[in-house]
């Protein structure tokens, strides 16, 4: 097998057993702690320290990763959810407010890691050569996608688990089989994985082309507009308002990230015909963010007016999670597309700092923003985020086509 197929294999199977467990344990804090009483706002606090450990993790992240290689923070994210898991299997009087953040903090730490080192690495090995745009796409899509699919299974499995074997056990066995797995990783990835030739300099997180910066801030908003309705106010309105159970719960938002997963993986396939054979294009980005922005403000307007919540929840997220995937996925191609590869970690690792920001917005804003003006006004706050999001996007540039090995630009002329 093709060494650089068979690092792609190695770094998304681990993505994958990583994934669950990250969709897990959002899924088991979150109704575990509801059932003990803890109010949304509460509830919201608890990952705080997941999203701004995230953002720190992801600046520093690439620039760790071009000195001492993607293998090495790969493994060390997931080591640290292990340890993160670990943690939370304590004794239940230890589980105050703050221990709970700090241990969520870890897994933070742990999810950035992995995921920049993961989408870094699809960089580097894609096999260079006509067509590698599409094919970098396709293997960015995949990734992304199934990634999805599985936290969406991950929700399904935490909410599964706690309600069959309770909190600490479902945290345990996940910690056991997590470690196998990233002892395994350790051993089959390539040393050098993702190394910088030219060591950057800690100064350099911030130094980003406009591009990147631009992509980089549309990114926040529309990480933003997602989370201020779904970590807390989705799941909080669906057990307490909509009378729905906890597995119930989990499984619905099961289902919505992996139809989201499924999508994301087939975005290619879905954008081929309009960008003639090539990747998707700055414009991309812009048009499929206006047409996102419609569907959180149509969900609103159905719960203000009396429509049955549950069907209005079900056909309009259905909508929202089709369209959002298709501009994630859009995202995800880009940020590799404009990224030179010497430079692809410490880009990566940028675009997902602000994409942790937005994550940590949109998550205090959707207990703050449930607790005081219902799932409604997160929804609108919602479309407020898509909104900016879309206005960003019309400024950035078309992606440059990359040439076959063995091509250069012609000297002079236009």
């Amino acid at each position: 097998m093709d060494l650089g197929l068979r690092t792609y294999l190695v770094v998304t199977a681990a993505y994958w057993a990583f994934t669950l467990t990250d969709g897990a344990i959002h899924m088991l804090v979150v109704l575990h702690f509801y059932n003990l009483g803890f109010s949304p706002l509460e509830i919201a606090f608890l990952f705080l320290f997941y999203e701004v450990f995230g953002i720190i993790t992801n600046g520093l992240g690439g620039w760790i990763a071009s000195h001492v290689g993607l293998n090495r923070t790969m493994v060390a994210g997931g080591m640290l959810q292990v340890v993160a898991l670990g943690a939370l299997t304590v004794d239940p009087s230890w589980l105050s407010v703050a221990y709970v953040m700090s241990a969520m903090a870890l897994s933070g730490i742990a999810k950035d890691l992995n995921k920049m080192s993961a989408k870094s690495s699809v960089k580097l090995v894609v096999p260079k050569g006509e067509n590698a745009d599409t094919r970098l796409f396709k293997w960015v899509a995949v990734l992304t996608g199934s990634k999805n699919t599985l936290k969406g299974a991950g929700f399904f499995l935490g909410g599964l688990l706690l309600y069959l074997v309770g909190f600490r056990w479902a945290l345990g066995g996940m910690a056991a089989v997590l470690f196998l797995v990233y002892l395994w990783t350790w051993w089959l990835l390539p040393g050098d994985l993702g190394v910088a030739k030219a060591k950057a300099k800690i100064s350099q997180i911030f130094a980003k082309t406009r591009e990147i910066n631009i992509l980089s801030a549309a990114r926040f908003f529309l990480f933003g507009a997602r989370d201020v309705w779904f970590v807390v106010g989705l799941p909080v309105f669906l057990r307490a308002v909509a009378g729905w159970n906890q597995v119930e719960v989990g499984t619905f938002l099961a289902l919505w990230v992996i139809g989201y997963g499924f999508v994301q993986a087939g975005a290619p396939a879905l954008l081929r015909r309009g960008h003639g054979g090539r990747g998707p294009q700055g414009t991309s980005a812009r048009n499929w963010a206006l047409l996102l922005s419609l569907f959180p403000a149509a969900i609103a307007l159905a719960l203000m007016q009396g429509y049955d919540p549950s069907l209005s929840l079900i056909i309009g997220l259905a909508a929202f999670g089709a369209v959002f995937a298709i501009n994630s996925a859009v995202h995800s191609y880009l940020i590799l597309a404009y990224s030179d590869f010497d430079k692809v970690a410490m880009n990566v690792g940028f675009y997902y700092m602000a994409n942790a920001a937005g994550r940590l917005v949109g998550t205090v804003l959707s207990g703050w923003a449930y607790q005081t003006q219902g799932l409604t006004g997160c929804l609108w706050w919602s479309t407020g985020f898509v909104i900016a999001a879309a206005l960003l996007s019309f400024k950035l540039p078309e992606v440059k086509a990359e040439l076959p090995p063995g091509l250069a630009m012609p000297k002079g002329g236009d």
